[in-house]
């Protein structure tokens, strides 16, 4: 009460948004694998997802062809959506994240439903994910690949040894014939 208040003049100068707030839902459309996840998990049904099979031809000579899927339309409408961020977890493939834009605004409820070019956009804005913490548990997935790494030099290693001792040549040289 004993301080004049201040006024943030709004467009002009922009709030300070704390890190890692959320402000829409952005798309990166390469990872999309048109899983429909998210579209199922919504419990506002605000996503709606379009996509057809493609063939994919061989990648060796004699293997078959596969089919995937081919993401055609990925919209939100934000005049339903919570902003719950259901859809962002349960993504298994990281197509959504979280963007701190917020200027968003539209003067029909109508254009509130945003396509794919629009959450494409606003996935730049995105900001780095906070570095691990140096004194946290590493990744079981981390020490299990370090793990398989290093057995596989163990055995390397193990390998040559036994070549020398032996005096054979290591598997795969002096192969003539």
């Amino acid at each position: 009460m004993t301080r004049r208040s201040h006024t943030a003049h709004y467009p002009d100068t922009l709030p300070a948004l704390p890190p890692r707030s959320r402000g829409v839902i952005a798309l990166f459309e390469e990872n999309c694998t048109v899983c429909m996840l998210c579209a199922r998990e919504c419990p506002d049904w605000c996503i709606y997802i379009d996509s057809h099979k493609e063939t994919v031809p061989p990648a060796a000579p004699g293997g078959r062809e596969r089919s995937r899927n081919v993401l055609d339309r990925f919209a939100i409408d934000f005049a339903l959506c919570m902003y719950c961020g259901i859809c962002v977890e349960v993504c298994p493939f990281d197509a959504l994240f979280w963007s701190p834009e917020f200027e968003y605004a539209e003067t029909d409820i109508l254009e509130l439903t945003h396509e794919r070019d629009r959450l494409r956009d606003w996935m730049w804005t995105v900001p780095v994910p906070p570095a691990p913490d140096p004194a946290g548990e590493e990744p079981k997935e981390l020490g299990a690949a370090r793990k398989a790494a290093e057995k596989a030099e163990a055995a390397e290693k193990a390998e040559a040894a036994r070549v020398r001792d032996a005096g054979e040549p290591p598997a795969g040289e002096g192969d003539d014939a």
